[in-house]
C-alpha cells in the first residue's frame, strides 16, 4: 500500500493532511461543539489546578516539539513523513520517544484545551491519538524500516512509540 517515487511516500490509509493539522483540526472542532454545547468546570480550585497542569503540558509540548524538530534540521533530515528520510535520528528526545514530535503536539493541544478549559477539544484528541498511532506511525514505521533495515529495528527494540 506505500508507493515511493522520487523520495515520497505516499499511502492511502492516511487522510493526506500533514499530522500537525489533523491535531489542529480536531482541537477548533473542539472549540466550535465547546460553544455549542458548554462543559464547565464549577470549581475555582479544580479550574486552577486545571489550568496550572495545562500550562505546565503545553510548555512541555512546546520544548518537546521544537527540540525535536531543530535535531532534524541540525541532521539534515526531513521531518515530512511523504519524504524519506536520510539519516535515522536516535539521540536527544529521540532517545526517549520514536515519535518526540507526535507526543509535543498531543501535549501541546492538551495543554491548550485544558488552559482555555474546552473540554470537547481535548476529548476529540482521543481520536487523533487512535489516528496517528494506528494508522500513520505504522506508515512511517514501514518506511523507516524498508530505509534503515536492522538499524531500525534494533532501535525500535531500545526506544518506546511513544514514551
Amino acid at each position: 500500500m506505500v508507493e515511493v517515487t522520487t523520495g515520497q511516500t505516499k499511502d492511502r490509509r492516511t487522510l493526506g493532511i500533514p499530522v500537525p493539522w489533523v491535531y489542529a483540526i480536531a482541537y477548533l472542532v473542539g472549540v466550535a461543539i465547546q460553544f455549542a454545547f458548554p462543559v464547565t468546570i464549577a470549581s475555582i480550585l479544580l479550574l486552577t489546578i486545571t489550568r496550572s497542569i495545562s500550562i505546565l503540558l503545553l510548555a512541555l509540548g512546546v520544548i518537546l516539539a521544537v527540540w525535536a524538530q531543530r535535531i532534524f534540521r541540525k541532521e539534515h533530515t526531513t521531518t515530512d513523513p511523504t519524504q524519506t528520510s536520510s539519516k535515522l535520528v536516535t539521540w536527544g528526545p529521540y532517545g526517549l520517544s520514536r515519535n518526540p514530535m507526535y507526543v509535543g503536539l498531543f501535549l501541546i493541544f492538551i495543554g491548550l484545551s485544558g488552559v482555555f478549559t474546552l473540554v470537547w477539544s481535548i476529548i476529540l484528541q482521543i481520536p487523533v491519538f487512535y489516528y496517528v498511532n494506528w494508522v500513520v506511525i505504522p506508515v512511517e514505521e514501514a518506511q523507516l524500516r524498508k530505509t534503515f533495515g536492522d538499524a531500525y529495528e534494533q532501535y525500535c527494540k531500545k526506544v518506546r512509540r511513544w514514551i
